[in-house]
């Protein structure tokens, strides 16, 4: 069954009946079932909106708390090169075979090591911060996207329920009046009809 609308209650005709004056009763009341009908649709519609409403509401305080929400998964980097250590130097045929000469050489293979040990470090830690502040930055641009979106929805969400209660408003004042026509006109119908004269036994 199709919804009513404002014009069908206003236009709504009824058929006089045969053989006494007003309208028939079972169309009125078949009328009125579905201008019940009409009004419980339409509450329940806003009642549905009403929830999007709030679960919307909801959604929008959570990310608004949690800012680090739909955080992409990291982009797998190529693997790290494996570390290298600096070559042993060969010791040269001449080389000095004193104990001075030996210390001076085992100190600066271990400062070759050392320094060579410090820069690996150093790019590690620079290639690691860059992929932070990279998930970082998409986590923050999803959050910023999803409670966008969740703000538009739940703008028309207000909108939308905005013109219903105007709708309703206007219908029900509408129906009312259409009521109390009807029923003025009902009275005034009654007692214009001459009273039946009583017959006597």
């Amino acid at each position: 069954m199709a919804l009513l609308t404002a014009d069908d209650v206003l236009n709504k005709k009824f058929q006089s009946t045969k053989f006494r004056e007003g309208y028939d009763q079972d169309e009125v009341d078949d009328f009125l079932d579905e201008v019940v009908a009409t009004l419980r649709d339409l509450q329940g519609e806003n009642d549905d909106l009403a929830a999007k409403l709030t679960a919307a509401e909801r959604r929008i305080a959570e990310l608004s708390r949690e800012p680090m929400v739909d955080v992409p998964a990291p982009v797998v980097a190529a693997p790290e090169p494996a570390y290298t250590p600096p070559p042993v130097p060969v010791m040269p045929e001449n080389a000095p075979e004193s104990a001075t000469g030996m210390l001076a050489l085992a100190q600066k293979l271990h400062d070759d090591y050392i320094t060579s040990g410090k820069e690996e470090s150093d790019r590690l830690v620079a290639d690691a911060r860059v992929r932070a502040d990279k998930i970082v930055a998409d986590a923050e641009e999803t959050s910023k996207r999803t409670i966008s979106a969740l703000e538009q929805e739940r703008s028309l969400l207000e909108r939308k329920i905005d013109e219903l209660r105007v709708f309703e408003r206007d219908y029900r004042t509408r129906l009312k009046s259409y009521l109390e026509n009807l029923l003025g006109d009902l009275d005034s119908r009654a007692s214009t009809m001459p009273a039946r004269s009583e017959t006597s036994i």
